[in-house]
């Protein structure tokens, strides 16, 4: 059975809740992209107002001070152009990372290069660590196989913005 006076309960305004009213419109005033927490701990922790955050929040939302949750904003890229289809052997060449674990839980890479006229993988090179010197070691053997390709396609990768790889781009061009 419930008690009679939770039916006919009605709750006491306090002085108070005017006050703390006025400080929370003057705190987000104030500090415009600052959410309830941050203006709770403020009233709190630097003004040392005891009030419960039950009520402080309660007071927060009737006077529709929520701040509205921004969505994150999705970058628009142009379409890519579409891929050059190469018509001969040694056209263009495709280079990328990748890399696996170990049993171990150690993770090494894997650099390979392809050939886009026919597949072929013309070179893997597998390490633990592959610095820019290796991988120009690795690039200078396969052309001193196959000879120099017209274009050679990569990601924006960050393994690509070396100095040194940059100068030997500027080389063998």
């Amino acid at each position: 059975m419930i008690s009679e006076t939770c039916y006919r309960y009605s709750p006491k305004l306090s002085s108070e809740n005017e006050f703390i009213a006025d400080c929370l419109i003057n705190l987000t005033e104030e500090h415009r992209n600052w959410g309830f927490k941050l203006c709770f701990l403020h009233l709190r922790n630097v003004q040392g107002y005891k009030w419960n955050h039950k009520r402080v929040y309660r007071i927060y939302c009737e006077l529709w001070l929520n701040l509205r949750i921004k969505p994150k904003r999705r970058i628009k890229r142009k379409k890519p152009d579409k891929l050059s289809v190469p018509t001969c052997i040694n056209h263009t060449w495709s280079m990328d990372f990748m890399h696996a674990h170990l049993s171990d839980g150690r993770s090494f890479r894997l650099f390979n290069v392809i050939d886009d006229y026919n597949r072929e993988g013309l070179g893997i090179d597998v390490d633990f660590s592959l610095p820019a010197s290796r991988v120009i070691r690795a690039l200078d053997q396969i052309i001193e196989w196959r000879g120099k390709p017209f274009n050679i396609r990569c990601d924006n990768g960050p393994e690509y913005i070396s100095d040194l790889l940059a100068k030997w781009a500027e080389n063998m061009a």
